[in-house]
């Protein structure tokens, strides 16, 4: 474990870790409802390991030298993290590439890369005392929170869009989590959300607001460079939503390259539904801030947001990795649910696997090179939306139990 302070990366004002400090004072007094937070703050360790596990590459023991605790006996008894970076040789072949791997977050507990934030956020909770943790989401921050809080006997309480998709809302009931239904979206859920920490006294998970959110997604960085070391990664395509799973995957790499660990960190690229691109168009008009997106909707559920909360923060990340981002449509996504399943075995939802879909059109703008080192991040598994995948497939009829059916409807 290592000492850490938290510095605001707005203006770079310092503040030590306290129990309610989640945002800078000054920058957050110029916050409008509804608009990307300012004043977000992001952790400084002052020590950080400074060789690679001599044993596993995902040692655990590494990845907490890495994390902003006391103890590691606040983490929650659940394997979060730990996924496996997978060689992908028939997806490179039928694109072209000749190095391309998958970091398969759907292998996750609840089934998405949100279990490494809320692993962190309710080690931090159980540290400052909280009983309740709260946040708002479109679906898997609230699975993961109400799958962390189970393991550690938590109570967490999630502020959802009543049109969450079917399967999310079984498993945070499931899980045993407090659910509160919005009739409208998650930029409605996250504001309400805000209104009852500050009243009730929670500890708040929202995406961004809290600094503890960015630093357990880094992890995700952790592993994917401890599997490729000696090598680093050239370009990592990250899907977006608030932006806040990109600013972790750069805070990760960061961290690796101030230890030493790395030489340069990878250029990021983040990928967005057409319908739903707050900070991909910033990044075309070369703004500082974002436009909010009055109407945005995707397929992609888990990416869709009106105003990415974390915008300011993964705008800056981006452009110091030398990336970019690219805008991708719905039929696009839901193709590539197929695509990547078929030459992967990985079964994704819509929002991960707009990450390949994102891949096509990095190559289509020259936004990197097929020589090149690219890692996808594959970040929720396809079980929850299945209505979704099906979409994009053509589903056989019945027949009758017969081998001529079998035959007729086979062709063969």
């Amino acid at each position: 474990m290592s000492a850490f302070h938290l510095r605001c990366s707005e203006c770079g004002r310092e503040y030590a870790s306290a129990r309610d400090r989640l945002v800078c004072d000054d920058c957050s007094a110029h916050q409008e409802p509804g608009s990307p937070i300012r004043g977000v703050l992001e952790v400084e360790l002052d020590d950080l390991p400074r060789a690679w596990p001599s044993a596993q590459q995902d040692d655990p023991a590494f990845l907490t030298g890495f994390l902003p605790l006391t103890s590691p006996d606040l983490l929650p008894p659940l394997a979060v993290g730990g996924t496996p970076l997978l060689d992908a040789p028939r997806l490179r072949e039928s694109l072209g590439l000749s190095h391309l791997s998958l970091k398969d977050d759907t292998r996750n507990p609840s089934g998405s890369t949100k279990d490494r934030a809320s692993l962190l956020v309710v080690a931090k909770a159980l540290e400052y005392g909280y009983e309740t943790v709260a946040t708002a989401s479109t679906g898997n921050a609230a699975t993961a929170l109400a799958a962390v809080g189970a393991a550690a006997g938590v109570r967490s309480v999630v502020f959802v869009p009543a049109s969450a998709p079917e399967g999310k809302l079984a498993q945070m009931l499931s899980y045993g989590a407090d659910v509160v239904p919005i009739e409208g979206s998650y930029d409605d859920a996250f504001e309400l959300c805000l209104e009852a920490c500050d009243e009730f006294g929670w500890y708040n998970r929202n995406t961004g607001l809290n600094p503890f959110t960015v630093e357990g997604k880094k992890t995700v960085a952790l592993e994917t460079a401890a599997a490729m070391a000696p090598e680093t990664p050239d370009v990592v395509i990250v899907p977006t939503g608030d932006g806040v799973i990109l600013a972790g995957v750069a805070k990760g790499f960061a961290d690796l390259a101030r230890a030493g660990l790395i030489e340069r960190p990878p250029r990021l690229i983040a990928v967005q539904p057409a319908g739903s691109s707050a900070i991909v168009q910033a990044l075309e008009e070369g703004a500082d801030t974002i436009i909010a997106v009055p109407e945005a909707a995707s397929v992609a559920d888990s990416l869709v947001v009106r105003a990415p909360r974390n915008a300011l923060l993964c705008l800056k990340r981006i452009r110091e990795s030398g990336g970019g981002g690219v805008a991708v449509s719905d039929e696009a996504i839901l193709a590539a649910i197929s695509e990547l399943a078929r030459h992967t075995g990985v079964f994704a939802e819509p929002a991960a696997a707009a990450a390949l879909a994102g891949l096509h059109e990095a190559l289509a703008q020259r936004l990197l090179d097929a020589d090149e080192r690219i890692v996808l991040l594959v970040t929720g598994t396809g079980l929850k939306d299945v209505p979704a995948a099906l979409r994009a497939v053509e589903r056989p009829e019945a027949i009758p139990p017969t081998l001529d059916a079998v035959a007729a409807q086979l062709r063969v």
